[in-house]
């Protein structure tokens, strides 16, 4: 169960059908909770794994493998976005 020590100062509505609502409701009476707290319960994890994904860039091996050496082995750049990547520096590399 969530424990916390700030004060609960904010609400989240649902819209849910009658049925729904039961469900949840007996749910949350056979943990011995409230609909709050069984909902809370389940939905903050959910919540904390979905933006961990989100923010979370995972490379398989071959892929990091691939990532260390261009960065320890940086390609020679050309062109326009070598000319480009030296305007750059010159204008803000003090």
């Amino acid at each position: 169960m969530l424990e916390t020590t700030s004060p609960k100062d904010s609400r989240v509505d649902l819209r849910v059908t009658q049925e729904q609502k039961e469900l949840l409701e007996q749910a949350a009476a056979l943990k011995g909770v409230s609909l709050s707290a069984y909902t809370l319960s389940y939905l903050l994890p959910i919540a904390r794994q979905e933006i961990d994904a989100h923010e979370r860039l995972v490379l398989s091996s071959r892929d990091r493998d691939l990532f260390m050496s261009i960065m320890e082995n940086p390609p020679e750049l050309k062109g326009k976005l070598k000319s480009t990547l030296k305007k750059f520096r010159d204008k803000y590399d003090k």
